[in-house]
This record gives structure tokens, C-alpha cells and sequence, in this order.
């Protein structure tokens, strides 16, 4: 990466670089690696692309040391460099190969484990948090869980149990098939999720999600009858009643939960980003996969998913992959996703929002280099399908079946055993999920017009430097996991779930 003030060129194949400032027309510009000064022959907005070279029509245009699009006419060495030049380069079916040329790297330092103080389960997984969450079977009871929620969070949350919270959301009932069964599957998975000490599964009675059903797709965790309460609201007089009749007993067993050293390499993290800028993929996502190394290095496990913004960078991925069996799924994570697409006679590579586009972002090329970035360099050790819990201890970097839409994907990722999420963003968006959910800004702007919203601030990597920031960032994932500090969205309370769901509705 070589930045020459104004400008910076990630990698040494570039022949575009990102601006840092606002740069306006007629600026003189030295070049990142050295060599003659040249002139920005257009504004360019900050976190946008100029070129270093003249670029004729059809040109690769390259960034992160990969094409991201091609040029549509010839581009002047000083353009900016954009969506009205630039044209996508995916295929519909591209060709990916095996063997990998690099398997990744383990970046972190084996023999210097720390030690943080969990909550340990009776199934020997590790939570960061000792809440109480209800969990309704059905969209009809939402209201009765969030009453019951406000009242118990006032009742019991504080000093031992952490805060009371209601996952509500539309479906469970009106549902068919494996649409249905995604349902129950995401439900059952938040129910089992070890940052929850205890819950409560509040049902109608008439749903098609039965509570027979849900306590078999539950499993043995629906035999825990300490942990777990279960309540139909058409069977009782007063479901307000009997519901706090419940939540007292619940708050009574997870009151008894006590912090204890385990290993950090027990920690499962989940990587996100939103409403990326041209700076995301440069600061923020390049942070969390220095971050995502370091973990991964300690045997800790760290989760990527949005595989829609993997198309264009999926064969960076698949050459990490440790197995032939994991590519293998690795393609067919992509491939399936894109079939998805097809089957809804939607086009493959349209997916940059306005909001990216503002930002600097020109294609999904550009996009998806940006995002794998958080994934760092580390071997992928696991593919997973959506709403698949994953194996706790696995350890590295596990790739999980999910769209980039962020609620969803933050569920998904929640869902699949996550203690906690990093979401990076240059745009700002205040949305967070059940876990906590570290909002990192891609620059610094945006971290003081949104202090509300932020949590970390990697705008200040160009001074600040690659590794005392993600030491930091370290320092600040232990404090949250401990429990010392809280994060953004658990302050505001902006926690919220988002199902995928993919069939009819009745």
C-alpha cells in the first residue's frame, strides 16, 4: 500500500488510486510509488478513483492488485475513475480452479493465548453476555413478548442478568416447505445461542411452527427445563401473567451465572460490513482482517458471510481453502447463491446501492475486493449452509451461506453461534443484532458526525499504523467480551432479527 498524501494505491499493480481528500480539478498529484507529479484532470470526491496511467477502452481497470472492471472509453491518467467509464467484467458462469496457489497464512501467535473471563454453559460453549431472551414462534404473539420483555427488563436486568430482550418478527405461520423450515431452524439456533442463559418460547397455539415441532428442531436444549420455559398464550387465562410466572423462575437460573478464564481462542466472531464507502476496503475491512488474523492465529474462529458481495474476489477464497472438499463447497456456495439470483430472473452483478456509488464504489468487482479484505489472509477451515450452527472450537476462517442484506446477515451469522459482530461502514447505519455489534467507521468523518452509531475509528489507520491499531481493536473486543463496556447498538437498544425467507406466503 503506498499513499502519496493526497492519494494512496492499495496494491503495487494498480493503475488506479483511491482519493483521501476532495481533490479538485487542476490539483498536482505526486505519484504513490515515486516518479513524475501529474495533474487531476477531474473533482474527485473523496474515497473515489483516479487513474495513474492512461487507460485505453477495454482496459482492465485494477484495484487491490485485481480487475475490477473493465474502461468503456479511453481514460486520461488523472480521471476519475467511475461508473460512467467503467463496465462490470463478471460472468454468469465464470471457471474457478483447483488446486489453490496459496492456502493463507496464520498471522497470529499461537503460544500467547489470553485468557478472558466468560460465561461457561452446560453445553461447554462460551457467552459474552447473560441475558434473558424470548423467542416467539409466531409473528402473532410479537406485542405479547415485547410487554413482557419491557416489564422484565425493568424487573431483573442489571448487575446479573444483563437485559431482557424479544426477538420478534413476521413468520412462523402462513409458511410451506423448506421456507418454513428455515423458520424454525433460525428460531431454534437463536434459542440455543450461549449469550442467552435463559429463554422463553412464547407461542400462539395455532401456528404452523407447533411447539411440538420447534421443541424437536430445539433438541436436547428443549429439555433443559431450567434454561428453557415454554408458554402457549391460548391455553392459559392471563399469558401476561403466566408469562412473568416464567421469566421470574428464568431470571433466578441465569442470576446464578458467574464469569470464569477461558481461553480466547474459544471466541467466534462475525465479520460484516454496510453501506460501504471507497475508504472501507482500504481502512475499516483491512482492519478487521489484520483483526480477523490475529484471531484466527490464536485458534479463535471468525465468521464471513454476504456472499453476494463475494462474486468477483470468490477465487481469492477458494485459494485459501485447506481441502479439496472445501473448495468444493466453496463453489457451491457461490454457485447456488447465483442460481438464486437466476431463479428470480434477477441479474447476477447488479448490487452496488446508491449509497455505495456515492462513496467511490463503481462495481461489484470493486465492491466484493472491498469486502473479502475483512477475511484477511487466513486459510478458510470451514463452509457452512445458512442456519448451520457451527462447531464450537473449530477455529479460523468459516465461510457461512447468507445474502448482504445486514439484518439478515447479521442474524444468519448470529444464528450460526457468533458472540459478537464486527460491522465496518463508511456510510453509518445504526443497525445492530441480538449480539453485540462493533460499529467501525472506514473514516474518520464519519465516526464524529456519528458518534452515536460508532465504536471505532479506523479512519486514523494512515497515522496511526496497521498493528497498534488492531492491537487496539483487540484490547476493545476483550473489554466488550468482559463485559466492561457495551457497545453502540446494546446502548440505543437498536437490536432487531431478519429471517431469510424465500417461499410463499399464504
Amino acid at each position: 500500500m503506498g499513499t502519496a498524501g493526497q492519494i494512496i494505491r492499495i496494491h503495487e499493480r494498480d493503475n488506479v488510486a483511491v482519493a483521501i481528500p476532495l481533490l479538485k480539478k487542476g490539483t498536482s498529484l505526486a505519484a504513490p510509488a515515486g516518479g513524475a507529479s501529474f495533474t487531476a484532470e477531474d473533482e474527485i470526491p473523496p474515497g473515489h478513483k483516479i487513474a495513474l496511467e492512461d487507460i485505453e477502452a477495454g482496459d482492465r481497470i485494477i484495484k487491490y492488485g485485481l480487475p475490477i472492471g473493465a474502461a468503456t472509453v479511453r481514460i486520461k491518467k488523472g480521471a476519475h475513475v467511475h461508473t460512467h467509464n467503467v463496465r462490470t467484467l463478471l460472468s454468469e458462469t465464470p471457471e474457478y480452479r483447483y488446486p489453490a496457489a496459496d492456502r493463507g497464512e496464520d498471522r497470529g501467535r499461537p503460544g500467547d493465548i489470553p485468557e478472558i473471563n466468560l460465561f461457561r454453559r452446560r453445553d461447554g460453549r462460551i457467552g459474552i453476555r447473560n441475558e434473558i431472551w424470548i423467542i416467539p414462534t409466531v409473528g402473532c404473539v410479537n406485542k405479547t413478548a415485547e410487554t413482557l420483555a419491557r416489564w422484565a427488563d425493568r424487573e431483573y436486568g442489571g448487575s446479573a442478568v444483563d437485559g431482557v430482550y424479544a426477538w420478534t418478527h413476521p413468520y412462523g405461520c402462513s409458511q410451506m416447505g423448506g421456507d418454513h423450515e428455515t423458520t424454525k431452524t433460525i428460531l431454534a439456533d437463536l434459542a440455543a445461542h450461549p449469550n442467552a442463559a435463559a429463554v422463553l418460547i412464547l407461542s400462539l397455539g395455532c401456528e404452523n411452527n407447533t411447539l411440538e415441532g420447534f421443541k424437536a428442531a430445539l433438541g436436547e436444549y428443549a429439555e433443559d427445563t431450567e434454561r428453557m420455559a415454554f408458554l402457549v398464550t391460548q391455553e392459559c387465562e392471563d399469558e401476561i401473567a403466566r408469562g412473568k410466572e416464567l421469566i421470574a423462575a428464568l431470571a433466578g437460573y441465569a442470576g446464578r451465572a458467574r464469569r470464569e478464564p477461558v481461553k480466547l481462542s474459544e471466541l467466534m466472531v462475525g465479520l460484516k460490513c454496510g453501506g460501504s464507502d471507497g475508504f472501507s476496503g482500504i481502512t475499516a475491512n483491512a482492519l478487521a482482517g489484520r483483526l480477523c488474523d490475529t484471531l484466527c492465529g490464536m485458534g479463535a474462529s471468525a465468521i464471513l458471510t454476504e456472499v453476494p458481495e463475494m462474486f468477483g474476489a470468490e477465487q481469492t477464497l477458494m485459494d485459501r481453502c485447506e481441502t479439496r472438499e472445501l473448495f468444493d463447497k466453496t463453489v457451491s456456495l457461490i454457485t447456488t447463491f447465483k442460481d438464486y439470483y437466476r431463479a428470480h430472473n434477477q441479474v447476477v452483478y447488479e448490487n452496488p446501492s446508491p449509497g455505495n456509488k456515492a462513496g467511490g464504489i463503481t462495481t461489484l468487482e470493486d465492491k466484493s475486493c472491498g469486502c473479502v479484505q475483512k477475511g484477511g489472509a487466513a486459510p478458510v477451515r470451514g463452509v457452512y449452509r445458512y442456519g448451520e450452527r457451527i462447531i464450537p472450537g473449530r477455529g479460523g476462517l468459516l465461510l457461512l451461506e447468507g445474502p448482504g442484506n445486514d439484518l439478515v446477515s447479521t442474524t444468519a451469522m448470529t444464528a450460526a453461534g457468533a458472540h459478537l459482530i464486527l460491522f465496518t461502514t463508511g456510510r453509518g447505519t445504526p443497525v445492530g443484532a441480538p449480539v453485540p455489534t462493533i460499529k467501525i467507521a472506514s473514516n474518520s468523518a464519519l465516526a464524529r458526525k456519528k458518534a452515536n452509531w460508532i465504536d471505532f475509528d479506523a479512519g486514523v489507520l494512515f497515522e496511526t499504523g496497521m498493528e497498534a491499531l488492531c492491537s487496539g481493536l483487540l484490547d476493545f473486543i476483550i473489554d466488550v467480551a468482559e463485559g466492561r463496556t457495551k457497545v453502540r447498538n446494546e446502548i440505543n437498544g437498536y437490536r432487531e432479527i431478519a429471517i431469510f425467507k424465500t417461499g410463499v406466503t399464504l
